[in-house]
């Protein structure tokens, strides 16, 4: 009876044993390794440098406060707002005060920049993660008067420099339009290096 107990348990240990390295340790190691050789710039976060200095991700947004950038979603993530280690929603629902209250707040003062204009949803709702970087093209162009503004720029120069960089759906179907915000705002301060 022993026996066949250590007879059945032998290869069930060395079974598990042999996965645990092959798909614990092996298979990963060799995704690394594949992603390194093939693709290090997303393997190691698609982070954009300036010189030797991360400035940030084109996976991950980031809040631009001055008048002078265009401005991402809001966001829930972390106590103030886009901190990639604390990645989460708002957890309210659509029955919450606050959250209606926060949303007619931020849509008011953004319907004052632009009277008459609706004010796109995505500049005033988060998205679930709270780090979107991007933000739908009619977002992006909502803020093309502020921003020429404050520039000092023609806002059609402007409007033309948010349209050239419009993300369009991969294969023409797959996801949204969008704009990625430190994209633009990077190409932004490089076409007005100066002003």
């Amino acid at each position: 009876m022993l026996s066949d107990l250590r007879s059945a348990l032998r290869p069930a240990l060395v079974l598990t044993l042999l996965f645990a390295l092959l798909l614990g340790l092996a298979y990963p190691l060799a995704l690394t390794g594949i992603g390194q050789a093939l693709f290090p710039y997303q393997a190691n976060g698609s982070l954009v440098r300036e010189g030797d200095r991360v400035i940030g991700s084109a996976l991950i947004g980031q809040a631009f406060a001055s008048d002078r950038y265009f401005h991402g979603r809001p966001s829930a993530a972390g106590a103030n707002g886009y901190d990639a280690a604390a990645s989460a929603g708002s957890n309210l629902g659509p029955a919450s005060k606050a959250l209606a209250e926060r949303v007619r707040n931020d849509a008011q003062a953004l319907a004052a920049l632009a009277p008459g204009r609706p004010v796109p949803p995505d500049l005033v709702t988060t998205s679930a993660s709270g780090l979107d970087p991007h933000i739908s093209p009619e977002a992006a162009l909502y803020q093309v008067d502020r921003v020429a503004k404050v520039r000092g720029l023609p806002a059609e120069q402007v409007r033309a420099w948010v349209q050239a960089r419009i993300e369009y759906p991969l294969l023409g179907f797959i996801g949204e339009s969008r704009v990625n915000v430190l994209a633009l705002n990077r190409a932004l301060d490089r076409e007005t290096k100066g002003n």
